[in-house]
């Protein structure tokens, strides 16, 4: 079983910068899919993007060239560096996992507010 924790939301400006973490912990971690999901106020919850375990990553359209997701496997973290933050990016963003076995964990997410 895999529980994560995510950190680092908070109010920025649009235009702005936000690094969010995800601290993950439980077995199966270092063969895991582990992604960023977002859900905005009254919209259903959307995929921001996916780095699996051999590094690769992929994003969703509105994620491209602003997002970026690494991953430290000796952590056992996951960062969503976000740039060029607008108010539609404003929403609860979660971590996810998903272990070898099909087992998918969430976290509890973080509220991420872009506005002036």
């Amino acid at each position: 079983q895999v529980q994560l924790v995510e950190s680092g939301g908070g109010l920025v400006q649009p235009g702005g910068s936000l690094r969010l973490s995800c601290a993950a912990s439980g077995s199966g971690l270092s063969t895991a899919a582990m992604a960023w999901h977002r859900q905005a106020p009254g919209k259903q919850r959307e995929l921001v993007g996916i780095i699996y375990d051999t590094g690769r990553t992929t994003y969703a359209d509105p994620a491209k060239d602003r997002f970026t997701i690494s991953r430290d496997k000796t952590k056992n973290m996951i960062y969503l560096q976000m740039n060029s933050l607008k108010p539609e990016d404003t929403a609860v963003y979660y971590c996810y996992s998903r272990v070898a076995d099909g087992f998918v964990s969430w976290g509890q997410g973080t509220q991420v507010t872009v506005s002036s």
